[in-house]
C-alpha cells in the first residue's frame, strides 16, 4: 500500500512521463512524416518545435507564480487541457501557419506543465521537505523517451502522424487530466509579509545568475548530445551499430544515477552531487579523446549519470539554496535562459559539428567546465529539510 506521499509522486510522475512523451519527445518521431505531408522542409518543424521551447521559456515565471498562489492541482489539471488542445491542433495542421500555431500552445503547455511545474507543486505541498520527491518523478518520467518514442512510432504506423497527435491528445483528457486532479490540495499560501522563520531578504542575484548559467549550460549540452549524439560518435570513429547502441545506454545511466541520488547521494548537500554530476560529461570526453571509439560507451554512461543528477540539481538546488518561499516563480525565472539554450543548442552545435567533426566536444566539455566553475562559486546552505516551513504537509 502507497503512502499518500509516494502516491503523489507516483500520479504525478506518471502524468510527467505522458507530458514530456506528446511534446518534448515527439518531433523526434513525428518531425518526418509531418514535414513529408506538409510539403515543408524537416528543419521547419523542427523550427516550430523551438518556438514552443521559446514559449514555455517565457511562460515559466508566471506558470510558477500561480503555483505559488494556488498550488500545483489547478495549473496542472488546466495543462493537460492546453497539452490537449495543442495536440489536436497539430494533427488538423494543414498550413506553416497552423504548425506554428499549434506548436505556440503546446509551449504553454510545456512552460506550465513540465519539470519546473511539477517541481513547484511538490514544493508547494512539503515544502522544505521535497527533495525525495522531486527525484522520485524524475525516476518515473525518466522513461518517457522509453515510452514515448515506441508509442509515437506504433501509432504513427497505425493511425498516421495526425490520428497520432489526436491520440496523444485524448490521452491528456482521459488519462493525465484525472492524474493530475490526484493531486492533494496544496496548504494556504503563507500569508504577505512572510513569516517570521523566512528569509528576510531576497535570493542573492549573484547566486541566481550563476544558478542560472549552470542550468542553461547543462541543458544546452543535454538537447546536442540528445540531437547529435551517434552523428558525433559516428565522426569520432565509431561505427553506426556501436554509437546507435551508446544512445540506448543513456536512459538507463540517467536512471541509474537518480536511483544513486535517491539512496547515497540523498545524504549529502545536493550542490555536492550537482558539481560531480557536472564533471561527468568533461570526464566522458577525455576518455573518448584518450581512447578512442572503445571508449564511446563509457562517454554516454558517464554522460548520461552526469545529466541525471543535474536534472534533479534543478528541482533541489534552489530549494535548499533559497528556501520554498516563492518557489514557483524563481524556478521560471531560473530556466528561462535553459529553455532558450535548449531552443538553440540543435542547430548551435550541428554547426559546429559541421564545421569540427568529433571536435565539436571540446565546445560541450568546455561548457561543462564552466558549469562546473560556476557551482563551485555558489555557496552552499544549511540543508533545506532542516529549515521549519509553514504549511508544509
Amino acid at each position: 500500500m502507497l503512502s499518500p506521499r509516494a502516491g503523489t509522486v507516483a500520479a504525478l510522475g506518471s502524468a510527467q512521463t505522458l507530458a514530456w512523451a506528446s511534446s518534448y519527445y515527439l518531433p523526434a518521431i513525428l518531425a518526418a512524416p509531418m514535414a513529408r505531408d506538409l510539403g515543408l522542409p524537416v528543419p521547419t518543424v523542427f523550427a516550430a518545435f523551438s518556438l514552443a521551447l521559446v514559449v514555455s521559456a517565457f511562460l515559466g515565471p508566471h506558470a510558477g507564480r500561480a503555483i505559488d498562489r494556488w498550488g500545483g492541482r489547478p495549473v496542472l489539471v488546466a495543462t493537460s487541457v492546453v497539452f490537449a488542445l495543442g495536440l489536436a491542433l497539430l494533427g488538423a495542421a494543414r498550413t506553416p501557419f497552423m504548425l506554428f500555431l499549434a506548436w505556440a500552445v503546446l509551449g504553454v503547455g510545456m512552460g506550465s506543465g513540465l519539470y519546473e511545474a511539477g517541481f513547484a507543486a511538490l514544493v508547494r505541498l512539503y515544502g522544505a521537505s521535497s527533495r525525495g520527491a522531486i527525484t522520485g518523478i524524475t525516476l518515473v518520467a525518466g522513461f518517457a523517451s522509453t515510452v514515448g518514442w515506441p508509442l509515437s512510432a506504433w501509432l504513427e504506423a497505425q493511425l498516421g502522424w495526425r490520428g497520432a497527435c489526436y491520440a496523444w491528445a485524448a490521452l491528456h483528457l482521459l488519462l493525465g487530466l484525472p492524474l493530475n486532479a490526484c493531486l492533494p490540495k496544496a496548504p494556504p499560501a503563507a500569508p504577505n509579509p512572510p513569516p517570521a522563520d523566512a528569509p528576510a531578504a531576497p535570493p542573492p542575484l549573484r547566486a541566481m545568475v550563476l544558478l542560472s548559467f549552470v542550468f542553461a549550460a547543462t541543458w544546452f549540452i543535454s538537447t546536442a548530445m540528445a540531437a547529435h549524439l551517434p552523428r558525433l560518435l559516428v565522426a569520432s570513429g565509431t561505427t553506426l551499430a556501436a554509437a546507435v547502441a551508446v544512445g540506448a545506454l543513456i536512459g538507463p545511466a540517467q536512471v541509474a544515477a537518480r536511483l544513486l541520488e535517491f539512496g547515497l547521494l540523498r545524504r549529502v548537500h545536493p550542490l555536492l552531487s550537482a558539481r560531480l554530476a557536472a564533471a561527468l560529461h568533461p570526464l566522458g570526453v577525455a576518455v573518448l579523446a584518450l581512447f578512442g571509439p572503445s571508449a564511446a560507451a563509457v562517454f554516454g554512461i558517464l554522460h548520461g549519470a552526469g545529466n541525471g543528477i543535474l536534472t534533479i540539481a534543478k528541482g533541489t538546488l534552489p530549494l535548499v539554496l533559497f528556501g520554498p518561499q516563492g518557489y514557483g516563480q524563481r524556478q521560471g525565472l531560473l530556466m528561462m535562459p535553459a529553455r532558450i539554450a535548449q531552443a538553440l543548442a540543435p542547430w548551435l552545435f550541428g554547426i559546429a559539428l559541421d564545421h569540427w567533426g568529433a571536435r565539436a566536444l571540446a565546445l560541450s566539455a568546455g561548457l561543462s567546465l564552466l558549469a562546473l566553475g560556476a557551482l563551485m562559486g555558489v555557496r552552499g546552505a544549511a540543508p533545506a529539510a532542516a529549515q521549519p516551513v509553514r504549511g508544509a504537509a
